[in-house]
């Protein structure tokens, strides 16, 4: 699978959070990815695996600052 995503990205997973939304901020990228939820701020490290089965799609891109 091509990499389509980046650090600071907001995506959407295929099922929403409890709390009710579906926005996750990528914070941490490596063997594993932790995600923010972008409304009630709880944090998911999962490895990467399987973080790219259960994302959906990448809703905001980062904007790069080099």
């Amino acid at each position: 699978m091509e990499k389509n995503y980046d650090l600071n990205d907001i995506v959407e997973m295929k099922k929403p959070h409890p709390c009710g939304a579906n926005r996750w901020q990528i914070i941490r990228m490596g063997m594993d990815i932790r995600i923010k939820c972008t409304q009630c701020g709880h944090m998911v490290m999962m490895p990467r695996r399987e973080f790219e089965k259960k994302m959906k799609k990448v809703l905001e891109t980062a904007e790069k600052n080099d």
